[in-house]
């Protein structure tokens, strides 16, 4: 097994645990891990992007060379094309419809789903919308890796054991939402398939 993930948002969008979810997940089931980070102003809204490279065998660098990413889930839309570059001509964009619109020349939202929609391999999802109607909009995060899922090649309960060590101190309640908005993440994946 063997899987580059490249994963782009915007800073408080929820991109680092995204990573040490799958992270967690993956050396849970016995991977190996190597990963790499880039906040960039995230404080402040800037963009934020993590390479996760996972497999059964040893590796040797962090970083994904330009066009060989399997999958790439970005948290926003715009971060999602940003890294198009990354991904390989079979490779899967997993994007969130809802941008961040954290600059004055944003282009038009539509104009990007266009380019996402051309994608051969492509999940949208409205990832806020869906967060939201679970309870909590700090969830879109882990809609949109349930989105992924079906892409990584990882069983469910690991994300779920996962979960609970990420989350495990701030309670039942804040891991049981956060399995629900993986399992709705999927829904939508499988709409796609």
């Amino acid at each position: 097994m063997k899987k580059d993930i490249v994963l782009g948002g915007v800073g408080g969008q929820g991109i680092l645990t995204i990573a040490a979810t799958i992270g967690t997940a993956a050396v849970g089931s016995g991977l190996f891990l190597k990963q790499s980070e880039v906040h960039g102003m995230s404080q402040r809204g800037g963009d934020v992007m993590s390479n996760l490279r996972l497999s059964s065998n040893e590796i040797y660098s962090d970083l994904i060379p330009e066009g060989k990413a399997d999958l790439i889930i970005g948290v926003e839309p715009m971060e999602a094309l940003r890294h198009l570059n990354m991904l390989k001509p079979d490779g899967w964009l997993i994007t969130n419809k809802k941008p961040f619109i954290n600059i004055p020349n944003y282009p038009e939202v539509e104009s990007v789903l266009i380019v996402v929609e051309k994608l051969n391999h492509h999940v949208s999802l409205d990832a806020d919308t869906i967060a939201k109607n679970l309870g909590s909009m700090k969830a879109a995060n882990m809609v949109m890796l349930g989105a992924a899922i079906p892409f990584i090649g990882l069983e469910f309960s690991a994300f779920e054991n996962a979960l609970k060590v990420i989350f495990g101190k701030k309670g039942q309640s804040i891991i049981d939402l956060n399995i629900k908005a993986l399992q709705a993440g999927i829904k939508e994946a499988e709409k796609f398939l």
